[in-house]
């Protein structure tokens, strides 16, 4: 239950221009565990349902940096012909389900790719909705997410400056190698913690990823040999 962990507060749609309520979640909640690709189970509450923004008169949906930050004149002009022509109205719901969150973090999804957003945002938006499916149970759905995360993951390193956020190169590198891992695809997680293990330079600077990537390298031999 969200009661007591949550909080609605009142912001302007960078879009349609009109206040729209938004759920923000507080900060003191009980961690449970955290899983080998950063996401972190919490007592009795997911934060991730809350993640993604949604303006409940056009329907547009982001994180709450993208909200707050000054968009770009090009990106408006593309959202806002879609958005302002359609009348999409999402109905506000103040404790979101499974589907409310999964359907905000799609159309955060879609809304990216109209503008042809980054390709570190579209991962880091999969995996969390992947998460969301991890805590539901749902494989399938799961799977796919954490598939479209690696993959836009990559592309980032390819395209993208780091660090980006807290997020360094070896710190994405990591993160697909635990994606892959999880969806089965070891020779893939090899490759990429083979490098961050054998890389003084990781060892040195950021000796936390090394130790991560060391760990999952030593949880994957002892499966292989079970």
């Amino acid at each position: 239950m969200a009661v007591g962990k949550t909080f609605v507060v009142e912001k302007v749609c960078p879009i349609c221009e009109k206040k729209f309520r938004v759920v923000k979640t507080r900060s003191r909640i009980m961690v449970v565990k955290r899983d080998d690709d950063a996401c972190i189970h919490y007592a009795d509450f997911n934060p991730y349902y809350y993640t993604i923004w949604v303006c409940e008169h056009c329907g547009f949906a982001a994180d709450e940096k993208t909200f707050t930050t000054k968009m770009p004149d090009r990106h408006l002009v593309i959202l806002r012909a879609v958005l302002l022509t359609k009348n999409i109205k999402i109905p506000f719901t103040e404790e979101r389900t499974l589907g409310n969150a999964s359907t905000a973090f799609r159309l955060a999804l879609k809304f990216l790719d109209l503008i042809h957003g980054k390709s570190s945002k579209k991962a880091k938006y999969a995996h969390q909705l992947a998460w969301i499916y991890r805590e539901a149970g749902d494989w399938d759905q799961e799977k796919e997410f954490l598939t479209k995360a690696a993959e836009n993951y990559e592309d980032a390193l390819m395209r993208e400056s780091f660090p980006i956020g807290e997020l360094t190169d070896n710190a994405v590198m990591y993160l697909v190698a635990a994606i892959c891992h999880r969806i089965g695809d070891d020779k893939k997680a090899t490759t990429y913690l083979s490098r961050l293990i054998s890389d003084k330079g990781v060892r040195e600077r950021e000796p936390r990823i090394h130790d991560k990537a060391r760990d999952l390298w030593g949880d994957m031999r002892a499966g292989r040999k079970k």
